[in-house]
């Protein structure tokens, strides 16, 4: 049998909820109803034991009052200091709840998020390619571990597309068109969308079907706790412990519910359970048993979270602390009555420690972000105030560019700031570095009509060598292609976009006209024919020797130019010469950048003997665009640096480019030597 009098229990908690799902609205509501039921029973057990302290001797009414009132000051007193606590526990343990409801049902999302597709540059694919690999990724990958993927495609594909775009609606104003005609699209860009629409369904389907796991969840957890509430009231001695046992399995096998569902279901769970061992009256072994395990186990969870307090790691002893709720929670059941309040109040005790010792860690991290924020206002003020009103080429913009790089990797170094404190001072900075491009994209605007102009000149260039490539007025023409190819120097720097082409054209007409003039004088005398015999001769020797110094070499080369000058038909014998030349010095001791100007000199000294005035402004023009490739490539490389100025200065891409901006200083460092040397024998 079953005392009636251990149905009496105090509602503990407050179960008004409101749930969305009307079934479960109706059965957490019969379970509230169902305690205040209870409670009803409770009272009535009251009336019957008041009825029978009527019959006990009262004492003197007076001094009864005088010790109640004095034993209840005493209560108010205590109860009062231990209502502050509760509080403050309360609101320590509400926080760390609330956390973990929100974190069951995260984890649903997160652990079938795990291991998301790797990480691709898409900077450098063209709009086919990106649409190509956006199909892929969709196809070949569930839809949960794509979204880093699929938003990198879509920053680069709208970037790209709306560059081109506006290209096009440049290009379309540019021939009389209004703007408000322009329209424009592409094949590529309807199937993009397609696959966006794709990925979108996809999505929503995902994560409908993981909304509907939610509730069915609810719904079983509800649905267990209904055949618990039935179990107590049905009490069969003889079968109700197996059948809580199976009770309690299925309630730890269901998945997460609804993060709003979570604590309620769950106190409502719990308040049965108790309710069940304060009931059970088999041979009282089963459940003093159950409750002495239950206890030790929550005893080291008392204990662990007490541990957790000198964590240094708030963070990591926050999430631990969570964990150990739901342990708490979901995994061990209720202790004896006399012990519940204790153990709890213990928990509660721990859990403030780590939610203060949080609270305070986040109070001083605000601090150092109001210090980070005052930096990066210094940072945007100094980059309004600055003045670029005397830039007027394009050395002063580099150096200007220069300068604000510098302010943007003091505004990044100054520190991180969360995203509701960072996006009003980036809208700031935004502003602020805007005026300077603008300010700087209208000196280049001006710099490009320039270079418009000067190709213009070039092409005007090229046709006058054109029509003179075929001439045999040899001197007129010579002394005419001459000039021209000294304006060309003089005229400046076109786009880079047209610089090889134009080039390579003027190049062909000159070189077609000149290759005529020699082979018109290309008439071998007897004199060259016998300077040929001795030079095949020396070369021969030449293999034989072991030169092991640097001054042997240079001898070797001055007796080579010693020997005179060589037909036009035979100057192969000069390269054969130049490659012999450069095996020996390789061969010494040297700096591989006096070695390379040693080769350099070698090569010119030759042309300069032979009065090779093309082969040498051919070499000082193949020079100067040397050193410009090698200029533009340092300042992309240092560029793209700006963008690491939150790594680390030993990350292996920082050190990958910085080393390559050395190598590239060093080129240009030789490439202006060999210029220099150029220049030199102009003069």
């Amino acid at each position: 049998m079953i005392d009636i009098s251990c149905l009496y229990f105090y509602k503990q908690y407050n179960y008004s909820i409101i749930l969305r799902p009307l079934n479960i609205v109706y059965m957490l509501d019969n379970a509230n109803q169902n305690l205040d039921k209870n409670e009803l029973t409770s009272a009535e057990t009251e009336k019957n034991v008041k009825s029978k302290q009527e019959t006990v001797a009262q004492t003197t009414e007076e001094e009864t009052t005088k010790n109640v009132e004095a034993v209840q000051e005493t209560a108010a007193i205590k109860e009062e200091t231990n209502a502050e606590i509760i509080d403050k526990n309360k609101e320590a343990v509400d926080e760390i709840e609330k956390s973990v409801a929100e974190n069951s049902e995260n984890n649903q999302t997160e652990e079938n998020a795990k291991e998301e597709v790797e990480a691709v540059n898409y900077s450098k694919f063209t709009l086919e390619e990106l649409v190509g690999s956006l199909k892929k990724i969709i196809s070949d990958n569930p839809v949960q571990k794509i979204k880093t993927q699929v938003e990198e495609v879509k920053s680069v594909f709208n970037k790209k597309f709306g560059a081109f775009v506006s290209e096009k609606k440049k290009a379309f104003l540019a021939e009389g068109g209004n703007s408000i005609d322009f329209q424009f699209t592409l094949p590529i860009k309807e199937e993009y969308n397609s696959l966006l629409s794709e990925y979108k369904k996809q999505r929503d389907a995902y994560y409908s079907e993981i909304d509907k796991q939610l509730n069915s969840n609810l719904e079983k957890r509800v649905k267990v706790i209904e055949d618990l509430k039935e179990l107590i009231e049905e009490a069969d001695a003889t079968t109700m412990y197996n059948k809580f046992k199976d009770i309690q399995d299925s309630w730890r096998s269901i998945g997460p519910v609804p993060k709003s569902y979570y604590n309620d279901t769950w106190k409502i769970y719990h308040h049965h359970v108790e309710r069940f061992y304060d009931l059970l009256n088999l041979s009282n072994d089963f459940r003093d048993i159950e409750f002495k395990n239950n206890l030790e186990q929550k005893l080291q969870i008392i204990e662990k979270a007490k541990a957790l307090a000198n964590e240094a790691d708030v963070n990591f002893a926050s999430k631990e602390l969570q964990d150990l709720h739901k342990i708490w929670k979901e995994d061990i059941g209720p202790v004896a009555s006399e012990m519940r309040e204790e153990i709890w109040h213990k928990f509660s005790e721990a859990t403030k420690i780590i939610h203060d010792k949080r609270h305070d860690y986040f109070k001083e991290l605000r601090s150092k972000y109001q210090q980070i924020i005052e930096k990066k206002i210094e940072v945007i003020a100094a980059i309004n105030a600055y003045d670029t009103s005397n830039n007027k080429n394009h050395s002063d913009w580099q150096k200007s560019i220069n300068d604000i790089e510098a302010l943007r990797k003091q505004y990044f170094s100054a520190g991180k700031l969360p995203y509701t404190k960072s996006e009003e001072i980036w809208q700031k900075f935004k502003k602020a570095t805007k005026k300077f491009n603008s300010a700087k994209n209208v000196f280049y605007k001006e710099e490009k009509n320039w270079q418009q102009e000067n190709l213009k000149k070039k092409i005007a260039l090229i046709e006058v060598a054109e029509s003179l490539k075929e001439s045999e007025d040899w001197e007129n023409a010579t002394n005419t292609l001459k000039k021209i190819q000294a304006d060309w120097k003089d005229i400046g720097h076109v786009s880079r976009k047209f610089s090889d082409d134009i080039w390579k054209r003027f190049k062909a007409a000159c070189n077609h006209y000149f290759d005529r003039l020699h082979q018109q004088k290309n008439n071998v005398s007897k004199e060259e024919q016998a300077n040929v015999t001795v030079k095949k001769e020396f070369l021969d020797n030449l293999k034989e020797l072991k030169l092991s110094t640097k001054e042997a070499v240079l001898n070797t080369i001055k007796d080579w130019r010693s020997l005179g000058a060589l037909p036009r038909n035979m100057r192969h014998l000069e390269g054969k010469f130049n490659k012999q030349i450069d095996t020996m010095l390789e061969s010494l001791s040297l700096d591989k950048n006096e070695i390379s100007m040693l080769k350099f000199t070698n090569v010119v000294d030759g042309y300069v003997a032979d009065n090779d005035s093309r082969k040498l402004e051919s070499e000082q023009f193949f020079v100067r665009k040397k050193i410009e490739e090698a200029t533009k490539e340092i300042q992309q490389l240092e560029n793209n640096l700006g963008f690491f100025s939150n790594a680390n200065e030993d990350s292996p891409l920082v050190m990958n480019v910085k080393n390559q901006v050395a190598k590239f200083k060093e080129d240009v460092v030789l490439w202006e030597q060999k210029l220099n040397y150029l220049k030199n024998l102009e003069n």
